[in-house]
């Protein structure tokens, strides 16, 4: 592994622990030559996963898409990064769990909706808003009503 600080090849391996739920392991390591220490990853290389869209296009599944998806419907929300990183990755991993080549576009919109109504039910309006795109007002108000029949909950207004 070359140094990203003085390209210098000579290194080791300072500490290593499982990330991801065991499926990579992480490594910090410090350089000989000039003392910087740096982390690297390690992964399974697994096969890789299309995403197929409603017009039939194929598109490689990214979990940093999700995230930003998420992220994007969980700003100015209470919600960790941790929380939707560990989110992402659960939805990473039923896919690959699928065991498909190829899966629908949809089936992940379904996934990502299921974790924000978990994590927090703004963000999953938010979400759900764009992800069905709602044609009036009425098709919004009936959603809100379809959640909080289901939860029981009223949505907190921060």
């Amino acid at each position: 592994m070359r140094c990203p600080f003085c390209a210098a090849n000579d290194n080791g391996v300072v500490d290593s622990r499982m990330t991801e739920d065991g499926r990579a392991i992480r490594r910090r390591r410090k350089c000989n030559s000039c003392g910087s220490r740096f982390t690297t990853y390690e992964r399974i290389e697994e096969m890789p996963i299309y995403l197929v869209k409603k017009d039939m296009r194929r598109q490689l599944f990214v979990r940093q898409k999700i995230i930003k998806g998420m992220t994007r419907a969980c700003e100015k929300r209470p919600i960790s990064t941790a929380d939707i990183e560990k989110a992402a990755l659960d939805i990473e991993k039923k896919a690959y769990e699928l065991g498909e080549k190829e899966i629908a576009a949809q089936w992940v919109g379904e996934q990502i909706m299921k974790a924000l109504r978990k994590i927090d039910q703004v963000a999953y309006v938010r979400f759900a808003s764009v992800y069905r795109s709602f044609r009036d007002v009425e098709e919004f108000a009936k959603e809100l009503e379809n959640l909080k029949d289901e939860g029981g909950a009223s949505l907190s207004k921060e």
